[in-house]
């Protein structure tokens, strides 16, 4: 007997618990109760990718975040000449076309075959219709994780602009004591 049996679930049943909890280490997520979760579950999309397919390209239009619940993405700029980053089993991508319906800014590609749920833009509307309490908590996660992660791109950016201002100074202090000396000798 297995521990899905011992505990009175099927294989159906166990799947859903975990991913429900999948659901719930998502931050977007994070605060809603059982049913909140379960109503967010009815409207996700479920979709199977084989490793190398590409889910969604660079300045393809958006229409929803994406959330890992098993398997591997990489995500790619530049014509996949620059892979950003990559995510696995409880990761999400991709949520701020639910905000806006922008372009897409990178390519992900599945990395390994990957079973992954989508979370639209007219479903997240048709929620905020039909629960307008359950869809501000998604709305004001949302917006919360994306305004982190831009104070982050935002740090890293003034990091750079440091770095880079200071190679600049420290490559022209050569140039400058080379001119001193020339000119010394004149």
């Amino acid at each position: 007997m297995d521990f899905l049996s011992f505990l009175g679930l099927g294989k159906h049943e166990g799947r859903k618990v975990r991913f429900r909890d999948t659901l719930r280490s998502i931050p977007i997520f994070s605060e809603l109760g059982r049913r909140e979760l379960a109503a967010v579950e009815r409207i996700l999309h479920k979709r199977e990718y084989s490793a190398g397919e590409v889910i969604f390209r660079q300045d393809e239009p958006g229409l929803g975040m994406y959330i890992i619940e098993s398997g591997r993405v990489s995500i790619l700029t530049d014509d996949a000449l620059n892979n950003m980053t990559e995510l696995g089993d409880g990761e999400f991508f991709g949520e701020l076309p639910l905000l806006d319906g922008g372009s897409r800014s990178a390519t992900v590609v599945a990395k390994t075959p990957c079973r992954i749920f989508g979370f639209f833009q007219p479903d997240l509307f048709g929620l905020i219709e039909r629960d307008p309490r359950l869809g501000v908590k998604i709305v004001l996660s949302l917006a919360a994780i994306i305004g982190m992660r831009l104070r982050a791109v935002n740090e890293r950016v003034q990091t750079l602009l440091a770095e880079g201002a200071a190679a600049g100074a420290a490559a022209q202090r050569p140039r400058h004591k080379k001119a001193e000396e020339h000119s010394r000798r004149a």
